[in-house]
């Protein structure tokens, strides 16, 4: 996949293109019925099939006092983007100037100019321009104008079972992370939301109590649910998936201060103790379900029992469970 960090990174002689744009945070499931529309169009066309995507996040540049997380770093999402079949991505840096161009300007300037669009599909509530002040009747308008075809795609498919008046939206899934609530933002997101980092040293507590842990570094890709026990996977550098009982917390029992993502791999075999060695590897952590809380025990023996109580749940959940490819 082609990947431009500025309009003047395009080829001066670029073929066709087949447009969308959207900051497309977490790539989720309304997400990609939009990305095969696009993918699908582009192939009739004999075009490329091109995403428009922005670096920062426009809400931290507009109101930079409210804090934002993304759902996925800037790296996953150019991963998700390609997944889906886009053959090139505009990493366009988003800024107050950028966001001053009026509605044909940014038409004109990014589809017509830039990336020769010969046509463009959007979301019907899409909004563009400063001030949002264009939408899907403007995109219409101004794609007569300049010769490109506008195609709205509802890009917020119904999820079995939840209130109708739901959309699928990356707000949902932020909702569902903070909340711990994994299983609705994989419900959200159409796959197990994933963090990913490397593997350091910690401070061994997990091993004194006889469960070895894979912390991962303070700077992890992804957003980070909320403080809990999870069941999941942990998916070493060679793309192996381990089940794992993975913590998220400050460590209270211990008085720990820091927020620290860990992962203990369910059921390793005793001969191989001494050769899985992760530190320093780049891994990925997936969740699955949340197992709890957490919760500041009086003793090392109970939260002991409650570890083993701990993996036996995730260990029946993830028995049950798809394993990762």
């Amino acid at each position: 996949m082609l990947i431009w960090n500025s309009l003047a990174e395009v080829p001066a002689d670029l073929r066709r293109t087949v447009v969308t744009l959207g900051n497309f945070d977490g790539v989720h499931r309304g997400h990609r019925q939009v990305l095969r529309r696009v993918v699908e169009l582009a192939r009739e066309q004999d075009a490329l099939a091109v995403a428009v995507t922005f670096t920062p996040h426009p809400r931290a540049v507009h109101r930079p006092e409210v804090p934002h997380e993304d759902i996925v770093s800037t790296e996953q999402r150019l991963l998700l983007l390609e997944e889906a079949g886009i053959d090139a991505v505009l990493l366009q840096r988003y800024s107050l100037e950028f966001a001053r161009q009026g509605p044909e300007e940014f038409v004109r300037g990014m589809f017509v100019d830039g990336l020769r669009a010969c046509a463009v599909v959007v979301g019907h509530d899409v909004r563009f321009g400063q001030d949002n002040a264009g939408d899907f009747a403007a995109m219409v308008a101004l794609g007569e104008r300049h010769g490109f075809e506008v195609e709205a795609v509802d890009e917020f498919p119904a999820l079995e079972g939840a209130t109708p008046e739901r959309r699928c939206s990356s707000t949902w899934i932020r909702e569902a992370l903070a909340a711990g609530d994994v299983a609705q933002a994989a419900a959200v997101l159409g796959r197990n939301h994933v963090l990913a980092g490397e593997v350091v040293h910690g401070f061994a507590r997990g091993r004194e109590l006889g469960f070895p842990t894979a912390n991962l570094a303070a700077d992890v890709a992804g957003m980070v649910p909320a403080d809990g026990v999870y069941a999941g996977w942990l998916h070493d550098a060679d793309g192996a998936a381990h089940p794992a009982a993975i913590s998220i917390g400050s460590n209270p029992t211990f008085e720990g201060v820091s927020r620290v993502v860990e992962a203990h791999v369910i059921d390793r075999p005793e001969e191989r103790v001494e050769d899985f060695d992760l530190y320093g590897q780049h891994v990925e952590v997936e969740f699955v379900e949340r197992l709890r809380g957490m919760v500041a025990y009086e003793g090392v023996e109970k939260l002991v029992v409650q570890m083993h109580d701990d993996v036996d749940r995730a260990r029946a959940i993830l028995g049950a469970a798809p394993r990762p490819s």
